[in-house]
């Protein structure tokens, strides 16, 4: 693999990589090169994009490599996270909150467990909508967060109320031992 092709599988698993980033000792082991050619291929990089003037430049923070916006860009930014509730929803989030609607209270790690993958991102971007929000704590162990729907969310699909969500088909309505779920109660009202 030449330098170039190098740097973009570096660009995208920086991208992959998110807040958390990657140090390099982490991206020399997945381009199977030696650290000291990491750093060089990211150094390079964060280089390169300073004077190409890019949207996204390269930061060491905590020992790793991360993606961040420009700080001069921070104002359009703030736009774009004030603009209305339009843009669609990913796929993840679609399945999080139909999981939320039909089983709400729900904690993040419930939601997990019926997904089988995290969904910590999913959770955060539906409250940043505000098509579900904090509605309590669960009791146990570290008293998880529980979730529910908002009105936000009823208005967003024209319902007037969790009885007018449509009933699950019963092959999915079933968990894997054969129980149907709980269900809130204005959703189970409905089916009696």
């Amino acid at each position: 693999m030449n330098r170039k092709q190098l740097k973009a599988v570096v660009e995208g698993l920086l991208y992959a990589a998110g807040d958390e980033g990657l140090s390099a000792a982490e991206l020399a082991q997945v381009l199977e090169v030696a650290p000291e050619e990491a750093q060089a291929l990211v150094e390079e990089m964060a280089a390169e994009w300073r004077q190409a003037e890019r949207g996204l430049r390269i930061v060491r923070a905590a020992g790793g490599y991360r993606l961040t916006t420009l700080p001069e860009h921070a104002p359009y930014l703030a736009k774009l996270v004030d603009l209305p509730a339009s843009s669609q929803l990913s796929q993840a989030a679609l399945e999080t909150l139909a999981i939320i609607a039909y089983r709400q209270p729900i904690t993040r790690g419930e939601v997990e467990d019926i997904r089988g993958v995290k969904s910590e991102k999913a959770i955060q971007t539906l409250l940043s909508k505000g098509l579900i929000e904090e509605v309590g704590r669960a009791e146990g162990p570290g008293r998880p967060i529980l979730y529910g729907t908002t009105k936000a969310f009823l208005a967003y699909f024209g319902l007037d109320d969790l009885s007018d969500l449509p009933p699950l088909p019963e092959a999915e309505a079933t968990t894997a031992d054969g129980e149907v779920p709980d269900r809130p109660a204005a959703v189970a009202k409905r089916s009696e």
